[in-house]
Formats: structure tokens, C-alpha cells, sequence
């Protein structure tokens, strides 16, 4: 049995961890614009990235070097340092060189996130390290500093209690409003604890619970050069592999559902439930269906519970599926029930309020197996259009 709380101060509320965000110029009127994460001493590190096979700089770096050890994290905001060649990662590896010189950590790396295809304004970040105070313990300045498009900061920490009465403490913060159809993470997102956790458990444990969260997310259906989650482990308080997992989980899925919520000119989250599918396989592949279709997003968008709209996107999902053993649920509304049509005029009335709300559910259940997955999605605004002007991440 254990105990987990909810708890303030993000990622510094876990012991032996510090960070903060700074204006060095990158964007306008002297907004955040670079954080670093520190560790008290170098901990064990493990990461999920893009299956988008462009890149940025900086992943390279990271999978170049093999870094399994990490006690510094750099993180830039308004440049994404990808599609920039093979000068993209020597300024990433300069940069890491000054932290070194700089700052005296050992095992620097970095994250980036903005414009894609300009290279990094390296001497003007060089520049701004010596402006941290590497005591720092400021989480929500961190989480601003790496904004792009976001309208709010994410971040998040609990406290677990064992039934033996010892403690771990886990936190995270992210970034992510667009691009997000990530199939392997999110855009950015760092996640500290102090829990003793096996080196060789933190990845299968990062993509196991990435399967059900960043992984189960949309925005807009397009995949970054940048998507990144980092866990680092500093090993210096209890760890139970139960309590630890359930932690970790409830994290990421408090990430990733701020992340869907601030979508690009998004007034709705919705959650997008398949059961009764084939397979898990078949589930998910018509879960993300529904939340990555352009189709079901301009309905959600205009408030309108057109449920042919969702019926179609199953269809052409390529799943098993048939009329007569299909139903579709806006909330728990029944619309459309193995081949009969529930939707007069008082029931359209009644699944638009369901459509007028900030977050709701539509359950399609397939009816021909176990199979089940539930993927997050959101409409887009007209302002998603003004706001992706430009190739950014």
C-alpha cells in the first residue's frame, strides 16, 4: 500500500534538483526564454524522442554520445536547432563545452523548441549562463522560459508514502500546444524524482506509460523534430516499483492532458474511448483516427454532434468493424445503436449541450472483441492557422 499526494513547487519540490528560466533576449520584451534543470550530483537519465526522422541538433547529440549520466540540462525556447546540419550540432556541442567550463557540471545536455531551419544564436546563450544562479529553486520560471505558443505553464509534483513510511517525491514540467502526434513522446517534457529506480527499469517504464499518455494525444496530427521526454533519477530516497510506476503515470498523464487543453486555439478537450474492438491494436488505431481527423475536429469546433462524422472516421480506420454491431455515446448518450439511429430532433438537442462543454467523452464501442484504447484529442481554432505561420516546434 502507499499514499501519493499531490503536491506545489514542481520540480524543485524533489530533493536535490534546482532550476529556473531567464530572459536573454530570445523573445520579445524580456519573456523567459532559457531554463536549466541541475542535479546535486550526476544521476542515471533515460529519454523517449521523435520517431520524426529529421532530428533536431540536440536528440542527436544526446543518442551521439550515449548519455546515460546527466547532472545539467540547458533548455532554449524560440529556436529549434533542427534541419541546421551538421553546424547545428557543433554548436550544440559548443555550448555543452561552456556549460562544462562555465557552469562546472559534468554531464551537460540540451533541449530546444521553436523556429526549425535557423541556426542557434549560440554566443548570446553562451553569454547567458553566467546569469544563473545555479541554487536556484524556481520550477514555474523554468516552465515559462520554455513556452512557445503554449498559453500556460505545466507543471506538476507528488509525494508518494510507503506503507514501510518512507518517501519519493516526483515532478515534471512540459511545453506542447502544437505539432503534437508525437507516437513516441510529447514536445517537451522533463521529469525529475528522487526514488531509488533501477537503471534498466526507466526506459521500459517511460514507454510503457507513454503508450496511454503523450502517446494517446493529438493536437493537429503532426509530429516534431524535437519531441523529447527526459527522466532523471537521482537515486537518493525509497523506491517501490508499484507506488513508483502509479506515480510516474499520473504525471504524465497530468502532462499530457494540459498539453491536448492547450491545443492551438482549442476551446475542448475530448476523449476519444474504442472498446470492443478486435485487438488493443485495432482499438488505438481507430482511437487516434478519431482524434487526429481534420473532419471530427472542424465538428467539434462548430459544436455540432454530428455522429456520421464519427462513424465515417471509423470506417475508414481499416479496423473490423460493422453497422449492426456499432454504438456511438456523446457522454453517455446513446446516438446510434447497432444500425438504429436514436437522433430526433430533442436528442441533437441534447448531444450539442454535450458538445458545449470544455471536456467530454465519445464512446464508440465496435462490438466485435476486447480490444480498447482511449486517445485525447481537441477541435482547432481559427487562431491555430494565424499562430502556425511559420515552421516552428
Amino acid at each position: 500500500m502507499f499514499n501519493c499526494i499531490s503536491i506545489k513547487g514542481g520540480i524543485v519540490s524533489v530533493k536535490g534538483f534546482y532550476c529556473d528560466g531567464i530572459s536573454i533576449g530570445l523573445k520579445p520584451n524580456n519573456e523567459l526564454d532559457l531554463a536549466f534543470i541541475r542535479s546535486s550530483k550526476p544521476c542515471n537519465i533515460s529519454y523517449l524522442f521523435t520517431t520524426n526522422r529529421f532530428k533536431a541538433a540536440p536528440l542527436q547529440y544526446v543518442e551521439q554520445n550515449k548519455i546515460e549520466q546527466c547532472d545539467f540540462i540547458l533548455i532554449n525556447a524560440k529556436n529549434a536547432n533542427a534541419m541546421t546540419g551538421k553546424e547545428g550540432l557543433a554548436d550544440v556541442e559548443e555550448i555543452m563545452q561552456a556549460c562544462k567550463e562555465k557552469l562546472g557540471v559534468q554531464y551537460p545536455l540540451m533541449s530546444s523548441t521553436g523556429v526549425i531551419g535557423v541556426r542557434l544564436p549560440k554566443q548570446r546563450i553562451i553569454d547567458g549562463l553566467q546569469k544563473f544562479d545555479l541554487k536556484a529553486k524556481n520550477s514555474t520560471h523554468a516552465s515559462y522560459a520554455i513556452m512557445t505558443t503554449d498559453r500556460y505553464p505545466k507543471e506538476v509534483a507528488f509525494e508518494v508514502t510507503l506503507s514501510s513510511g518512507e518517501k519519493f517525491t516526483i515532478a515534471g514540467i512540459a511545453k506542447g500546444a502544437g505539432m503534437i502526434d508525437p507516437a513516441m513522446a510529447t514536445m517537451l517534457c522533463f521529469i525529475v524524482t528522487d526514488a531509488k529506480v533501477p537503471k534498466e527499469m526507466m526506459k521500459p517504464l517511460l514507454q510503457k506509460h507513454a503508450k496511454t499518455t503523450f502517446n494517446a494525444i493529438s493536437v493537429d496530427g503532426d509530429r516534431s523534430t524535437n519531441d523529447s521526454i527526459f527522466l532523471m533519477s537521482l537515486g537518493e530516497s525509497a523506491y517501490e516499483e508499484e507506488a513508483f510506476e502509479f506515480a510516474l503515470h499520473k504525471v504524465m498523464e497530468y502532462l499530457a492532458l494540459k498539453i491536448v487543453s492547450d491545443g492551438e486555439g482549442a476551446k475542448k478537450m475530448v476523449a476519444f474511448e474504442v472498446v470492443g474492438a478486435k485487438d488493443d491494436k485495432e482499438a488505438q488505431k481507430a482511437a487516434k483516427k478519431l482524434s487526429n481527423s481534420l473532419l471530427v475536429k472542424t465538428a467539434l469546433f462548430g459544436e455540432d454532434p454530428n455522429w456520421g462524422r464519427i462513424a465515417s472516421t471509423i470506417g475508414s480506420s481499416g479496423i473490423e468493424c460493422y453497422e449492426e454491431k456499432l454504438q456511438i455515446y456523446f457522454d453517455s448518450l446513446l446516438v446510434y445503436d447497432k444500425g438504429k439511429v436514436y437522433f430526433d430532433a430533442q436528442m441533437e438537442q441534447k448531444a450539442a449541450q454535450v458538445m458545449q462543454q470544455k471536456s467530454f467523452k465519445i464512446l464508440c464501442n465496435i462490438g466485435v472483441g476486447n480490444g480498447a484504447f482511449t486517445a485525447y484529442g481537441c477541435d482547432l481554432g481559427h487562431e491555430y492557422v494565424k499562430i502556425n505561420s511559420d515552421y516552428r516546434t
